[in-house]
């Protein structure tokens, strides 16, 4: 497959439509239809069944689609690197960070970077740990922030500090004037949490199991922030990071849980990529900035 073929293979499955894949190529429909043709030919196999007017994409299709998805963000990622250099910019800093981090530890770092270099380029992405790693390898991110330091070898780990963890209370819940929070003050609560095999799960799980207590939420979580709305709209109390800065929403406390785990806060790159000069000084930057404002 050519990269115009796999673009337009791609925008397909994405689109489900050959209208929809054109227009998001702002190429004719027409146009694109010949592409498809002349790819399937060259294939020997068809990629999509039409039926009345529609695509169903075939199993061949649905097979080769993961690969060729990797492959057209990789070709993406190649396109703005191509586009950064041609408008001779003067640097480019790419950070992905997941929303703790990203919302606490990486704007006070990223306007101490900006009043020093004010002519580099940021770019950054607010993404699950997955989706960072995938971010690292394909080259769109060159550092990432996590509450992680358990990653695949190719994933380089700096660590850059710990946070622990808090109960996420509504204002008006009788537990929100209170100091530390112990897990059995929470009794008959419902609990939000992190999903089952995330480091934070895995942290709270085997803290609480050493006190006593059984970890089990009620309501599971992939990423703290999505906690807010939930325990707003008062369907139970959210044991998440102490790092995302809880006081940015109004109805909510965030009361320190007592003898909480640490959670770590961790720096990754890929191992087979280096960083340029400007990602270097943006590294060295995070390392010397406080987890939490003073």
């Amino acid at each position: 497959m050519r990269a115009r073929q796999l673009e337009v293979f791609t925008a397909v499955m994405r689109a489900g439509t050959v209208t929809g894949a054109a227009r998001l190529l702002n190429i004719s429909q027409p146009a694109l239809s010949q592409i498809l043709i002349h790819t399937e030919a060259q294939l020997g196999f068809p990629l999509f069944d039409r039926e009345k007017g529609r695509l169903r994409a075939t199993p061949e299709a649905l097979e080769l689609y993961p690969e060729a998805e990797r492959l057209f963000s990789g070709l993406e990622g190649l396109r703005r690197k191509t586009s950064d250099l041609r408008l001779g910019r003067a640097g480019l800093v790419r950070i992905a960070a997941s929303p703790p981090p990203g919302m606490s530890l990486l704007p006070r770092a990223l306007k101490t970077f900006r009043a020093e270099h004010p002519d580099i380029v940021l770019r950054t992405h607010v993404a699950p740990l997955a989706a960072m790693v995938d971010l690292l390898r394909t080259g769109d991110a060159s550092m990432a922030l996590a509450l992680d330091d358990d990653l695949p070898p190719d994933i380089a780990v700096e660590h850059i500090g710990t946070t622990s963890f808090c109960c996420l209370l509504p204002e008006d819940h009788p537990l929100a004037g209170s100091g530390a929070i112990d897990f059995a003050d929470l009794s008959g609560e419902t609990i939000i949490s992190y999903r089952s095999q995330t480091r934070p799960h895995e942290e709270l799980d085997l803290s609480l199991r050493r006190q006593g207590h059984e970890f089990s939420p009620g309501i599971e979580i992939d990423s703290s922030l999505s906690a807010a709305g939930f325990v707003r709209s008062g369907l139970g109390v959210a044991l998440v990071d102490a790092l995302l800065p809880w006081g940015l929403f109004p109805g909510l406390v965030a009361r320190p849980l007592a003898q909480s785990p640490d959670l770590p806060v961790s720096l990754l790159t890929a191992r087979d990529k280096s960083l340029s000069r400007a990602e270097e000084a943006m590294r060295k930057l995070l390392h010397a900035t406080p987890l939490t404002e003073a």
